[in-house]
């Protein structure tokens, strides 16, 4: 990867050598996360649950032959204790969750348990050793109390949750404030927590997401159908968050005191979009399609959902770079060169990282 000078390449280069341990390797954010880091020169070491060999980003990436991975449940304690212990990395990306609202209803004790042990799993063992210099917890811009508000969530605001799926990360949120105030302010180990919105991209498969739901029915030549089409969500493109993580965990083990804490990683101001929106705006780059509105909540989900990212901007030096339209642009491309030009999809994902690193807004 080129050596650059700006804040892209710094991250670069600090992150050469780190050993960085990823939990939820094999999911959507950390299947692009692990190969970002490959990329970088630092040493992986990924957990993840037992995926769909047939359509998942993680294998279709080689990323099995490039990291080291385990397959384990993070609510084990005792397992993840051992590969922790066995490869001692210095800094932490926690992904592992259940990440889906939907399924949050159907199964909400495994919501529950996954997104709360396993964050208090991970936080007991690193509180036991040495070697992790920073930790970053990344959660959800659902942990807010909902109040259907436009004017963006800030990291201070009351945390709560009306579905399973929210309540889990609010309490996960309480559970790393908590643990870092009582264990760790002392310790050479900075610990953040990481809120993003609904991010898109190449290579998620999951059920009852909007963008593989819309892929599928274009690739089937079947209507588009939306549930929810005047929701409003603040979308972004899958490595706007992970670049902030990136930033962020470099940031905690340098300087642990002052970077500790909460952060929003969010689109910038007034850009929440409609669902019906991004699925016109994916037929657009697809080529065709037909949408019909179906309007069936049959869950809850808030309906305007913003985050104030103000202290992520000043204090980090962090920032969107793609706006609405090129985000859903680089997701369809990404579709297309690997559902219908059958181009390798370890080459379109490093050139669309690329990409995005060496992009000037």
């Amino acid at each position: 990867m080129v050596q650059k000078t700006t804040l892209e390449g710094l991250v670069v280069r600090f992150y050469k050598n780190k050993k960085v341990l990823v939990t939820g390797a094999t999911g959507f954010k950390g299947a692009w996360l692990c190969l970002w880091l490959d990329l970088m020169g630092a040493k992986v070491y990924g957990i993840g649950n037992n995926p769909n060999k047939n359509k998942n980003l993680f294998y279709s990436l080689k990323l099995h032959k490039k990291i080291n991975l385990i397959l384990l449940d993070v609510r084990n304690f005792k397992k993840l204790k051992k590969f922790i212990v066995l490869s001692k990395p210095e800094i932490i990306f926690h992904m592992a969750a259940q990440p889906l609202i939907i399924n949050s209803y159907n199964n909400p004790y495994q919501t529950y348990t996954v997104n709360t042990f396993g964050t208090l799993n991970l936080l007991q063992i690193i509180k036991d050793t040495n070697f992790v210099k920073s930790l970053v917890c990344i959660t959800s811009d659902k942990c807010y109390e909902s109040n259907n508000s436009t004017k963006g969530f800030k990291e201070n605001d009351k945390l709560g949750g009306e579905d399973p799926y929210s309540g889990s990360k609010s309490a996960s949120e309480i559970i790393i404030k908590t643990y870092y105030k009582s264990f760790f302010q002392n310790k050479k180990c900075g610990i953040a927590s990481a809120r993003a919105g609904n991010v898109i991209g190449g290579g998620d498969w999951s059920e009852n997401r909007l963008v593989p739901d819309t892929i599928n029915s274009l690739l089937k030549n079947r209507t588009i159908n939306l549930r929810n089409p005047n929701f409003n969500r603040p979308w972004q493109h899958v490595l706007e968050p992970l670049n902030g993580y990136l930033i962020l965990g470099e940031k905690i083990f340098k300087n642990p005191k002052k970077f500790s804490g909460a952060w929003n990683f969010g689109t910038s101001k007034n850009t929440v979009t409609s669902v019906e929106k991004i699925v016109k705006y994916i037929v657009r780059f697809w080529g065709k399609g037909k949408i019909n509105i179906k309007h069936n909540r049959k869950y809850y989900e808030q309906i305007n959902l913003q985050l104030n990212i103000s202290k992520s901007k000043k204090i980090l030096k962090w920032e969107p770079k793609y706006n609405i339209l090129k985000s859903v642009q680089v997701t369809v491309e990404w579709y297309k060169n690997i559902l219908i030009d059958k181009i390798n999809p370890e080459k379109v994902t490093k050139n669309q990282i690329q990409e995005f690193m060496d992009y000037e807004k």
